[in-house]
């Protein structure tokens, strides 16, 4: 299947099923001598990791990472990195009184449509369990940053900022909160609210949306094409190859559609070390080419498929009946796609930076 590899200088392909036996990865691309242990990969893995709390699915994966390749003392060595993830917990049988039926929402019908065959133990490669190897293949490209600009050179934040309609309050982005609750907020009160309203979703059998917001400073200006790689197009294209992602926005985004031209300006002053903008409403992009301001970026995840509640379907023989997904399925996607959304923006500019030194040698 194609499709399964994303990147160009800094370029990784991803194998494997939700119930098979591994997932993995290989990256291409990482400079020689770079320092690299699997506790630098499995740090963030933990993060992802599912059935940390009962708003996660309670599939129970340690999801412990191991090099394969690429790495030798403790340095890479410029050639493909492989690394390998072992599934612990399928329970494929909770799929069996569905393996005929498509689930509304989910990608049972568009798999089944082009190739003919489907692998329902949950989902096979549609499944979010993919993006493992996703944060995996960020923490390499995070060091990768770290050994071009100096280690701390850029910081790449992400939290829940919406779920289920309900945003954040203006302002309110604390992201040492991050950490401190069950659903990576920056808003302490916000976690509060979605606690209770989440856990009716959960106990209803239903489930809920979420935007997610992703964060990168100190990311230097010039990284990025002008036409058809801009970087805020690369981002796009990253995010929304995110499982369950529906939409993305870069800066204002859609909101900027409703500015004026007066109001949508991030205009420039001269500072102490050079340009300063007054605003962000670009996002840190412009014209394609990052401008050294924050590069913020969104994500809609729309609500889980999988949920218990009743739907009406279709089976692969063409009859209507309905459908009703067991298994442990997580109430609220987005929760995870937190750091699955840091990894992709990482992965996202260590691939530009890379192709910036290549192409003007800076």
């Amino acid at each position: 299947m194609p499709g399964n590899a994303f990147g160009e200088a800094f370029r990784y392909t991803t194998w494997g099923e939700s119930h098979g036996p591994l997932i993995g990865c290989v990256i291409d691309g990482a400079p020689p001598r770079i320092p690299l242990t699997e506790a630098d990969i499995q740090k963030f893995l933990d993060t992802r990791r599912p059935g940390q709390s009962r708003y996660t699915t309670q599939r129970r994966e340690a999801d412990e990472v191991r090099i394969l390749s690429g790495v030798f003392e403790g340095q890479t060595t410029g050639t493909p990195i492989s690394l390998v993830i072992e599934n612990q917990d399928q329970r494929s049988k909770d799929y069996g009184d569905i393996k005929d039926k498509f689930r509304p929402g989910h990608a049972d019908f568009t798999y089944w449509t082009k190739y003919g065959i489907r692998d329902y133990r949950g989902g096979g490669r549609s499944s979010a369990r993919e993006t493992a190897m996703r944060v995996a293949a960020g923490a390499v490209a995070r060091r990768v940053l770290d050994h071009v600009l100096g280690s701390g050179g850029v910081a790449i934040r992400a939290g829940l900022v919406e779920m289920g309609g309900d945003p954040i309050a203006a302002g309110r982005r604390d992201w040492d909160e991050v950490g401190r609750n069950p659903f990576f907020s920056p808003d302490a009160e916000a976690a509060e609210r979605w606690a209770e309203r989440l856990d009716a979703a959960r106990k209803g059998g239903s489930s809920l949306g979420a935007i997610v917001e992703v964060v990168a400073s100190g990311v230097p200006a010039g990284l990025g094409e002008p036409v058809y790689d801009k970087l805020d197009a690369d981002l796009a294209k990253a995010m929304m190859s995110i499982n369950a992602v529906k939409g993305v926005e870069i800066g204002a985004g859609f909101e900027s559609a409703r500015l004026n031209g007066e109001g949508n300006a991030d205009e420039m002053r001269m500072g102490e070390t050079g340009v300063v903008f007054t605003s962000n409403h670009a996002g840190g992009v412009l014209g394609g080419i990052s401008s050294g301001q924050d590069i913020v970026v969104r994500f809609a995840v729309k609500p889980t498929s999988s949920i218990l509640t009743p739907r009406l379907t279709v089976d692969r023989f063409g009859q209507e009946t309905e459908i009703s997904t067991k298994g442990r399925h997580d109430p609220c996607v987005g929760i995870r796609a937190v750091p699955v959304g840091e990894a992709m923006m990482a992965i996202v500019l260590a691939d530009h930076l890379l192709r910036r030194r290549a192409q003007i040698g800076a």
